[in-house]
């Protein structure tokens, strides 16, 4: 009773101590009480529970191989007999010792393997060693020489109550490999053992010997854990993490930022949540300005272009044109851009409308700085309106200096002053005198340039009409230049009677027809 108590004891225990027999707990010992059951000569005790008991106990110590297979060794020890009446029995004690395999039915293939009530087959092979029994009678007792070679087959039944602890059933059937341990050699001489006659039960084949086992078994053995990270294996959704890298209950790397870039590899290990980032763990910069995808607020930045905190191009100048495409860095502020960041000119006359003074100015005139039309004589009228643009004059005159009174008077004159011989280009000397106020007046007004415009009436061919204009304008033009008038100063034209100023069909509209006309251009 004492030998049972120590025993639960100290099963309990080893219950704080131990872990369950698994793939990463890999031993288990167990604390075995037995019945031992006799099959020979004398008869059977095999499942026989009337039949007196013999008792002991024993251990065992077992290594996981595989889900479906245990390796182990055990031992038993305690008393072994028969008991029929007064006279037919013996008794004695018995000492056996196995290596054997379990195949465990809890496997994953036909029970779960985290059964708690788990069965399985036995086999083993071994020895059985007798001796004799201080409480046993003198006669008759067992016969203790030699040893017999065992083979133990059976059947178990486990159930795990806590990982560590199970309770566990074994009935094993060993075949031996002799008949002499039971006081009964089967005859012997005369059919007498030691004088003693031989039981009337004699049977041919050897001795078999039947085991209930009831056991506590405690499961013990280091969790495998191949990365060394403190997380078994079985329970490490991270098996290879490197040596010294903080884990999770899972096993797996920290990621402390949840990026889905354990710590250890983590080069920005703050990053905000939902941040999308590269295998560095650092949030990810598309176009590679140096600000982040969710800060930069104009994200596809051409490369090596300079951004600003948000991202952006810069713009040096405000002006909404970033520097690397603004043609004209430096705008004032609030000026008015086209798309190169250059000051609006309107009129495309080279001067921005910020600083035009005169916009609107047609496309093609030379401007000023002040992007007003060029006005070379400063009369007030644009080199490209001005007639004269060398010359100050007047709006009235188109920019040209305004004719005088005294020589609009000479040249109305000139008009029917100026008389030829009938039919020829012979100027007559009558008209000298308003030729050489003609002279006086280009004399005394440098810049005059004069048309010689000579013209007929309707009388007469036109073809010799135009002829005779002709050479009667260039007459006038050689009678000026005779007076010291420069001839590059002078233009003669006839016009015969293409341009008339009178009706051609009275003799007062011919004689007015019949002229030269000057006109001065500068």
């Amino acid at each position: 009773m004492k030998v049972t108590k120590y025993i639960f004891i100290l099963g309990l225990l080893a219950t704080q101590l131990v872990s369950a027999q698994t793939e990463d707990k890999k031993f288990a010992i167990g604390l075995n009480f037995l019945n031992n059951e006799y099959n020979g000569d004398y008869g059977s005790s095999i499942w026989n529970f009337n039949q007196k008991k013999y008792n002991g106990g024993g251990l065992s110590l077992s290594c996981y191989l595989s889900p479906s297979f245990d390796l182990g060794l055990q031992g038993t020890y305690g008393n072994y007999g028969y008991h029929e009446d007064a006279i037919n029995l013996f008794v004695g004690n018995k000492l056996d010792a196995s290596l054997f395999t379990h195949y465990k039915l809890n496997n994953g293939y036909i029970l779960k393997k985290d059964a708690k009530l788990s069965p399985f087959i036995s086999l083993g092979i071994g020895f059985a060693s007798y001796s004799t029994s201080n409480n046993a009678t003198p006669w008759p007792t067992i016969i203790t020489d030699k040893a017999d070679l065992v083979i133990p087959v059976g059947l178990g039944l486990k159930y795990q109550f806590t990982s560590s602890f199970a309770i566990q059933y074994q009935y094993l059937y060993s075949f031996t490999n002799s008949d002499v341990h039971d006081q009964n050699r089967s005859g012997g001489v005369n059919n007498t053992v030691f004088g003693t006659p031989a039981h009337k039960g004699i049977k041919s084949g050897n001795d078999a010997y039947g085991q209930h086992l009831i056991g506590l078994v405690f499961s013990f053995g280091k969790a495998k854990d191949t990365d060394k990270d403190g997380i078994a294996d079985k329970f490490d959704k991270c098996p290879d993490t490197p040596v010294d890298v903080k884990v999770t209950e899972n096993g797996c790397p920290v990621d402390a930022d949840a990026d889905g870039v354990a710590d250890y590899l983590d080069k920005c290990p703050d990053t905000p949540a939902g941040v999308k980032v590269d295998a560095n763990g650092c949030p990810v910069d598309g176009d590679g300005d140096g600000v982040a995808d969710y800060l930069d607020k104009c994200s596809g930045t051409p490369a090596g272009v300079k951004v600003d905190a948000n991202g952006c191009p810069v713009d040096g100048d405000g002006d909404g044109v970033a520097d690397y495409l603004d043609k004209c860095p430096g705008t004032p502020a609030g000026v008015k851009v086209d798309a190169n960041g250059c000051p609006v000119d309107a009129d495309a006359d080279g001067v921005a409308d910020y600083l035009d003074k005169c916009p609107g100015t047609p496309a093609g005139v030379k401007v000023d700085a002040k992007g007003c039309p060029i006005d070379t004589d400063g009369d007030g009228i644009a080199d490209y309106l001005d007639k004269c643009p060398k010359l100050p004059g007047t709006a009235e005159n188109k920019g040209c200096p305004e004719i005088k009174a005294e020589t609009k008077k000479v040249f109305a004159q000139a008009l029917q002053g100026i008389q030829f011989e009938l039919g020829k280009d012979v100027i007559k000397k009558s008209s000298n005198a308003i030729l050489n106020k003609v002279v006086g007046i280009l004399v005394m007004n440098p810049t005059y340039l004069l048309e010689i415009n000579g013209h007929s009436d309707s009388t007469g061919d036109a073809t010799k009409n135009l002829a005779l204009s002709q050479k009667r304008s260039e007459a006038v033009k050689k009678y000026l230049v005779s007076k010291g008038v420069m001839d590059s100063r002078l233009t003669a034209k006839g016009y015969g009677s293409t341009v008339p100023v009178a009706d051609n069909s009275t003799a007062a509209g011919r004689a007015k027809n019949r002229r030269v006309e000057f006109i001065v251009n500068f």
